[in-house]
């Protein structure tokens, strides 16, 4: 269940009661008049299921609560109420399954902006990454995935897409392409640092090392696996798992492919640097495809259920 609190100009309170209880999976709905002050209104609160929380917003956004009051979203961990079950059991769908468009849209915003906290995450990462390939160190190379922030601007131009808000398209675009220049720069700076005190060689980058040697020898099996984590990372993105974005985020080798090619052209290693680029675009590639196409498939699956339910109504 969701809790929305709103603050609706007095004229428009009456729109705004209306449409919470014509929204099915609604229920508790309170209001309070003339109880807000900043900005001066009534105060409406209500708890909704969450499978109908986007159709809500959506109303109030088209009555113009967002730009003459409030709406604040909570999500409620615990709710005994009859009337909240019967309202979820109404509501179309189940919550698990449920988009909150809204929601989404202003969490990519925010992952997606080019921030100096981004790109220092983003360079840590990719350092750390940088002496998992010197090592060959498997355990340093998940530890970088972990570390990356790189999956909120590929989910940033997924959504923009599929919501067709292209200045989104481009903050996000820019924040991934600026983020790992910087990064791959920084790392390259790092990596001659090292070599300067003697702790990274060139010997070690022309070394087998078997456990990373996929890094910079992409193949088909790279976009699969990207595909795949890009669907993963999207649905727990739009389901609020966030347990299952740390699971994507330690199985796509962007960041380590980042890593490997700045050390490779640190050392003139061309080839390797030519093999980790080539690695890097497929998983972005595939993750940004990936994730597209499940926002694609969600967004046509609720447009079914709510038609589904409104014939059940009538």
């Amino acid at each position: 269940m969701l809790h929305l609190r709103l603050i609706t100009p007095a004229d428009r309170t009456d729109d705004v009661v209306r449409l919470v209880e014509t929204t099915v999976g609604t229920t508790h709905l309170v209001v309070l008049t003339g109880a807000a002050r900043n900005p001066t209104g009534d105060v409406v609160m209500c708890d909704v299921a969450r499978e109908a929380g986007d159709e809500l917003i959506a109303g109030l956004r088209e009555l113009g609560v967002d730009r003459t009051g409030s709406i604040a979203v909570e999500n409620i961990d615990l709710s005994l109420s009859e009337r909240a079950d019967t309202a979820q059991d109404e509501a179309p769908g189940e919550g698990a399954d449920a988009v909150l468009w809204e929601h989404l849209a202003d969490a990519t915003h925010e992952e997606s902006t080019l921030t100096v906290t981004y790109v220092a995450f983003l360079a840590v990462a990719t350092m750390l990454a940088a002496c998992g390939v010197m090592l060959d160190n498997a355990i340093l190379i998940v530890g970088a995935m972990a570390v990356g922030p790189e999956f909120g601007p590929l989910a940033g131009i997924s959504t923009a897409l599929v919501r067709k808000a292209p200045r989104l398209v481009w903050r996000s675009l820019w924040a991934l392409l600026a983020g790992f220049a910087a990064a791959m720069v920084l790392t390259a700076g790092f990596s001659w640092l090292l070599d300067a005190f003697g702790l990274f060689e060139k010997s070690m980058v022309e070394a087998a090392r078997p456990n990373t040697a996929f890094i910079w020898k992409p193949d088909w099996m790279s976009f699969v696996v990207a595909f795949l984590a890009g669907i993963a990372g999207t649905l727990s993105l739009t389901s609020a798992k966030s347990g299952a974005l740390i699971g994507v985020a330690i199985s796509v080798t962007t960041v380590p492919a980042a890593a490997n090619a700045a050390v490779a052209l640190s050392y003139t290693d061309y080839s390797q640097t030519w093999g980790s680029t080539w690695q890097l675009l497929a998983n972005l590639g595939g993750i940004v495809l990936a994730g597209t196409l499940t926002l694609l498939a969600q967004k046509t699956f609720w447009a079914w259920q709510r038609e589904r339910t409104a014939a059940r109504l009538t």
